[in-house]
């Protein structure tokens, strides 16, 4: 059986966060989450982690780690993280099915939770 994690990572997310946890002392990975900002509403949020926060979900692939505040659990659930770049933009993605709008930047998103229940079978809390 499968570890359950909240959001998974493309191996492209995983080598740019290996990357920056490399180039940090201290460094243990990312954390994501979500704030209110922007014209859509909420913009995703990713920030170095040096001490993991017991609260947050933990997800590894291929030895990267990023963490999950728990306030975003509820719109990350099911979310894909992935690296890009592009001509115009270079960075992280979401691939959230959660996400019902973005402005035309693709900065700010408007994000609803996902089902409370659906997380708490997926974590086997029920």
């Amino acid at each position: 059986m499968s570890r359950f994690q909240v959001m998974t990572m493309t191996d492209a997310a995983a080598k740019r966060v290996r990357e920056i946890v490399a180039g940090r002392e201290g460094a243990t990975g990312v954390r994501v989450g979500i704030k209110k900002g922007g014209c859509a509403g909420m913009e995703y949020t990713v920030d170095l982690v040096t001490e993991a926060d017991p609260k947050d979900d933990h997800v590894e692939h291929d030895g990267a780690h990023v963490y999950v505040a728990p306030e975003a659990a509820l719109f990350l659930l099911g979310t894909e993280l992935d690296f890009e770049v592009t001509r115009l933009r270079t960075g992280f993605t979401f691939n959230n099915p959660n996400q019902t709008s973005a402005c035309g930047c693709g900065e700010s998103i408007e994000l609803k939770p996902a089902d409370l229940k659906a997380l708490a079978e997926a974590r086997g809390t029920v």
